[in-house]
């Protein structure tokens, strides 16, 4: 069943299908429907209830912490709009994002401008809307609030220790506690309200014991602004989460440090609102991308042409492998580092490949090298894997891929950014037809204007623009709806 739902004034098409249904069964039946109409196009399926499935994880294991949505992360429309109709706010770094956030309906008091250092227009914009509870982390721009916003509402970012984190912020962003009381003292004297304290213990924490001590030097600072007359009544304990389950940490273990540290310095009853910065938790999961083989190069693996420092084991370009060398191979894919693959420069991530394809009993692999499209030799998504031989057409799945890819891809070279397509199993659909607005269901779905349609949201009056899943065509492709080609999910490399 196809449903239409309204995401921010464009319609997107939700897949709505049984609970026994998973990502990757949506990703076989679009593969069928892609190369019926020999179309290569890379995507994404976002899975709508892998997201409530996190807020209803989050409130169980959370309850006084009340997030707020890193809009950074993944601002694709349907997350932002679903995260709404949850309850959860919005950290914004920027005009653009307090704009997108506002316009959709998000009274202001659910956002916190979490950028110590903004611009004059954006902070001149913030005010416009409303937007009071922002973070500071030196003088500077305490004069610069004192002058275009001094109603806001101040949040102190201080330092903390993030050194195990996988995106370390304290190089650039907070200020050292030992320095919270004098910076105070300068608000103070400017008549400026600082309503309370934030900290990121950088994002994708490794050490749930940062927030334990972060925990304990908000409490020292808090201190501090009593002692200077403040009345501090939020903690904003930042991002760091996890979002899948191969990270270095678990959510449930980062959880119970957060909470015992809550307990101890802040507890319940104290009449601190704590809040706090989510990103990769909502969104990593939520995504899974699937590319496509464009073009295939056989090396010989032991013959190296090039030495590239830091990466001995890379398949790469050499001499064609002869009957007395063991064959290597390197696959071109239509996505790569200027695409949604930036996050293994940007956010220092890992993947790891699957294949739509079943693997044969016995089928031997060979080390393979995967690259992006363009015409840069930095394209390069893995260095040395293991796959069996792979053909132009073929496809290959990576899962945990919604947290900083697409927000950050761009066109370069012309190669277009993946589409995206929907799914929600039954259950997660009645729920969210509770707390969406208007879903229309469309059972049957009403016939595409032409065999082009599927992905090709510009040719087809049907669908509006890239946030569309088009309507599958049962009259000519009637196998796709009734029996999805399975993934094999135990194919180790």
């Amino acid at each position: 069943m196809f449903t239409k739902m309204n995401v921010i004034g464009k319609d997107i098409v939700v897949d709505v299908v049984d609970d026994c249904t998973k990502p990757c069964d949506v990703i076989s039946k679009i593969a069928v429907i892609h190369d019926l109409e020999e179309k290569d196009d890379a995507f994404f399926v976002m899975d709508f209830g892998d997201i409530v499935n996190k807020f209803e994880k989050w409130e169980a294991l959370l309850p006084r912490v009340h997030p707020f949505y890193a809009v950074k992360c993944n601002e694709n429309p349907a997350v932002l709009r679903l995260l709404a109709a949850l309850g959860t706010g919005f950290d914004c770094a920027s005009k653009s994002e307090i704009k997108e956030i506002t316009d959709m309906g998000v009274s202001p008091s659910r956002i916190v401008y979490a950028n110590p250092c903004k611009p004059n227009s954006h902070l001149k914009f913030a005010a416009q809307r409303k937007v009071s509870l922002m973070t500071f982390d030196n003088e500077m721009e305490l004069q610069k609030i004192r002058k275009i916003y001094p109603d806001a509402e101040l949040v102190l970012r201080i330092l903390t220790d993030d050194s195990t984190a996988q995106c370390q912020l304290g190089l650039k962003y907070g200020c050292h506690p030992q320095h919270a009381p004098s910076l105070l003292r300068v608000a103070k004297e400017l008549g400026l309200n600082v309503v309370g304290v934030s900290f990121h213990v950088g994002s994708g924490c490794r050490d749930a014991s940062a927030f334990s001590d972060a925990i304990q030097s908000s409490r020292m600072v808090f201190d501090y602004g009593s002692a200077l007359g403040f009345d501090f009544q939020l903690l904003d304990i930042g991002g760091g989460y996890p979002g899948q389950s191969s990270a270095a940490i678990s959510f449930e273990e980062m959880a119970g440090c957060i909470n015992q540290a809550l307990d101890v310095h802040f507890p319940e009853g104290c009449g601190v609102r704590i809040i706090s910065e989510p990103g990769r938790y909502f969104v990593a999961s939520a995504f899974t991308l699937t590319l496509n083989v464009i073009a295939k190069r056989a090396v010989a693996r032991d013959i190296q042409t090039f030495h590239v420092p830091g990466s001995e084991d890379l398949v790469a370009n050499t001499v064609a492998p002869s009957q007395c060398d063991e064959p290597a191979y390197m696959y071109y894919c239509n996505d790569g580092v200027y695409g949604s693959f930036n996050c293994l420069l940007f956010d220092h991530a890992t993947v790891q490949p699957s294949l739509l394809k079943k693997m044969l009993l016995g089928e031997p692999k060979f080390a393979s090298s995967l690259w992006g499209p363009s015409c840069d030799g930095l394209d390069r998504i893995m260095e040395n894997c293991l796959l069996p031989e792979l053909h132009v057409g073929d496809w290959i799945v990576f899962e945990d891929m919604g947290a900083y890819t697409m927000c950050a891809a761009s066109t370069f070279n012309g190669f277009p950014k993946p589409i995206c397509y929907y799914m929600a199993n039954e259950s997660t659909w009645n729920f969210l037809k509770r707390i969406m607005p208007c879903p229309v269901e469309m059972e049957p779905a009403p016939p595409p204007c032409n065999t082009k349609c599927f992905s090709d949201s510009i040719t087809c009056p049907t669908m509006r623009s890239g946030l569309s899943i088009p309507h599958l065509e049962r009259g000519d492709h009637p196998t796709v709806m009734i029996t999805p080609i399975p993934i094999v999910p135990d194919v180790d490399y």
